[in-house]
Parts: C-alpha cells; structure tokens; sequence
C-alpha cells in the first residue's frame, strides 16, 4: 500500500503540474491570440487609412482631371469665338463698299511706296480700277489672291504683303490680350 499511495501521489503531482501547464498554455494561447488580434486590427487599421488614402487622392486627381477638361472645354470654344471674330473681321474688309476699299488701297500704296518706290503692285482680280489713277508705280497686275496688295521692287528682291489677312494676322497677334478681354471679359 505504500507503493500505492507513493504512486497515487505521483499521478495526483503529475496530474496537478499537468493542470499547471493546461492552464499556463491557455493563458499562453489567450495572450498570443489577443496579440494576434491587436496585430490584425493594426493592420486593418492601417489598410482602413491606406484605403481612405487612396480614395482621396482619387478623388483628388478626377476633380483635377475635370477641371482641366472643362477648362479645356472653356478654352476651345474661345478660340472657336475668336477664329470666327477674326474670319468675319476678314470677310468684312474684303467685301466693304469699293470706295471704302479704293481709300484703304491708296493709303497702302502711299505708306508702301516710301517703302519700295515705284513698285509691280498685285491686286485680286477685279480689283484694279479701285487704285487707276495712283501716280508712282510701275505696273498693276490684277491675280487670284484674297483682298489687298502685295508690292514688288523692280528688280523682285522685296515684297511687302498688304493682304487683308496678312495685316490682320499680323495685329491680331499682338492685339490677341486686348480681343479677349473684349469678348471673354
């Protein structure tokens, strides 16, 4: 019987250490889940903020992008107002009254001729009877172009375009601010 109870002692020792250990691997288990837990709501956390993140700068780079088109748009349709200002400007001043042309021609020629002197002067077809008359140039040759003048030297070596849209071009460009201010505000 001393065996016994020497033996019942052991199991009930072995039975208690093993309890001991049961309970510290639950406690062991308890903690590395908790952690666990923590850890996958760090992470979560940190997705939640890197998912937001990105969502805003989305958000972001759209509202950029459609600003940028409608300033895209805005800019198109002013040009498209501006090309049109500027053919119907050049529509005008080719078909005004022949006396007000004739008056324009002169001038040209006036401001031209300190220019080049005794120019071939170029005028579109029909077009010539509106400077007979004008003293100091060579010859007047009536061609296909649009409205204005295109002077020659004798010899060829300059020219001065004074079409219509040559000189209209030419001020449109510096003018360009000034005409959509006028129109754009």
């Amino acid at each position: 019987m001393a065996l016994d109870k020497v033996v019942n002692e052991i199991q009930e020792s072995a039975r208690k250490e093993a309890d001991l250990r049961i309970q510290e691997a639950e406690k062991e288990r308890a903690k590395i889940l908790q952690e666990a837990d923590q850890r996958i709501e760090k992470m979560h956390k940190a997705e939640e903020k890197d998912l937001q993140d990105t969502l805003r700068r989305m958000q972001r780079q759209e509202l950029s992008s459609a600003e940028l088109e409608a300033r895209r748009i805005v800019l198109n349709k002013r040009k498209e107002v501006l090309d049109k200002t500027f053919e119907e400007t050049l529509h005008e001043l080719s078909n005004m009254d022949p006396k007000e042309k004739a008056a324009v021609y002169k001038k040209i020629l006036s401001n031209g001729k300190k220019l080049v002197p005794r120019p071939k002067v170029f005028v579109p077809r029909n077009e010539s009877s509106l400077i007979s008359g004008v003293r100091g140039v060579e010859s007047v040759e009536e061609t296909d172009m649009e409205s204005g003048i295109v002077m020659e030297s004798q010899d060829g070596t300059v020219r001065l375009d004074y079409r219509f849209r040559t000189i209209l071009e030419s001020n449109w460009e510096k003018e360009l601010k000034n005409v959509s201010g006028i129109l754009f505000g």
